[in-house]
């Protein structure tokens, strides 16, 4: 019997992490919105919107394509390190240093490592050395600077690293999967932290509910959701979390590797963050586990009865549903209503 542990842990970690990091930035991210909220048109629209850009995505022009996920990512990433750069004079400074020190090793390494230097590796070289330079400005004007707000050149840095592995590296060993997964998980978790901020208990029930039918059907059914994955993970672009099966499976086409898409990872994370807001870290965790249990009987299923694809937020929401439905059922018995004449 063919199984993996892989995925269904690292679903586990990305869950758990997000959950955890939403306890200590939410409320920045809430003044920052200005305690905005979704309600239940909103939840509605963007599984409309979701289902959407799913069904359209493969007519777009592949460039047109790579251009907005690049723009969507490294906006996210600007847009989380400039809220949370408010930090102290060394903070800052050990942040510059840091970019400083990573650009220039890595500019260092492409531009000798005379095996695999080709013009795509030369110009990567050289725009790490401009990332070098604009990282050691960002140190020395911090170090003249005389107050703590927030640093628009240091949220500079970390779209501009991504931008230059993806334009440079995006061809070579090093990206897939290492850094492929990495940034992976990254946006993962940044993307629940973003919109698990706007949700509610109810929203967030509406919207799983409705996610999950309109995943059956666009995986299951039209098999629209499998055309766009192919055709996006074909970019190398990190909107898949791709891993060898542990323990190893091969078949006649090499070692088989497990995918998972981050509207999955959000899914999974946004469940758990509200679990966690209505009935506590105990549960929250609890349900993080269930899910990972319930998604792992799926995939064994998958492996060994040979299926294609299935809708992940079905194999999610079949582990958290029990879990929260006995606890939902458990607090009406342990406070039932009353009715007064």
């Amino acid at each position: 019997m063919y199984f993996d542990i892989a995925m269904p842990l690292t679903l586990f970690a990305v869950t758990i992490v997000a959950m955890f990091l939403n306890d200590k930035v939410e409320k920045k991210l809430k003044v920052t919105f200005e305690e905005r909220e979704f309600g239940v048109r909103d939840a509605i629209m963007l599984v409309a919107a979701i289902s959407v850009a799913v069904s359209v995505i493969v007519f777009i022009p592949q460039m047109a394509v790579v251009a907005v996920f690049l723009f969507a990512y490294s906006m996210l990433l600007f847009m989380f390190t400039y809220i949370f750069s408010s930090f102290k004079k060394a903070g800052a400074q050990l942040f510059s240093a840091a970019f400083l020190i990573l650009s220039f090793l890595a500019a260092t390494v492409s531009l000798f490592n005379l095996s695999s230097i080709n013009g795509t590796t030369t110009y990567g070289a050289l725009a790490f050395y401009c990332l070098c330079g604009f990282s050691f400005i960002a140190l020395l004007y911090e170090e003249a600077r005389g107050h703590t707000r927030e640093r628009w050149y240091l949220a500079v840095l970390p779209p501009a690293l991504f931008i230059i592995l993806y334009a440079f590296y995006g061809k070579t060993p090093l990206w897939f999967p290492y850094l492929l997964n990495l940034y992976g998980a990254i946006f993962a978790v940044l993307i629940i932290l973003y919109l698990g901020s706007l949700f509610t208990w109810k929203t967030t029930v509406i919207f799983a509910s409705l996610l999950t039918a309109v995943d059956i059907i666009l995986v299951l059914v039209t098999r629209t959701m499998v055309s766009a994955a192919t055709h996006v993970s074909a970019l190398r672009l990190p909107v898949l979390i791709t891993l060898p099966t542990t323990p190893q499976i091969t078949t006649q086409w090499g070692i088989l590797y497990m995918s998972l898409g981050l509207g999955d990872f959000f899914f999974a994370g946004l469940i758990a963050i509200q679990t966690f807001k209505k009935f506590g870290k105990n549960l929250a965790v609890f349900s993080a586990v269930a899910m990972a249990v319930s998604f792992f009987i799926f995939e064994t299923l998958i492996l060994n009865f040979e299926f294609r694809a299935f809708p992940g937020t079905l194999m999610i929401i079949c582990g958290w549903l029990p879990i929260v439905a006995y606890k939902v059922l458990k607090e009406r018995n342990k406070y039932p209503q009353t009715e007064t004449l």
